[in-house]
């Protein structure tokens, strides 16, 4: 069994490393963008401005 060189490893984490980040930012777009999700959204969104206690 072959060893990798560092350039393997480093081209490797480059390239699927990229793919990853591209993978999670689509389900965080698509999970804030999601129709069930926008009434908690909304609500979260108003809680600076209700007054209460600190």
């Amino acid at each position: 069994m072959e060893r990798w060189a560092y350039e393997d490893v480093l081209a490797f984490a480059q390239s699927w490393g990229a793919v990853y980040f591209i993978v999670m930012f689509a389900v965080a777009f698509t999970y804030a963008l999601w129709p069930s999700n926008k009434k908690r959204f909304e609500e979260a969104a108003r809680i600076p401005f209700e007054e209460g206690e600190i």
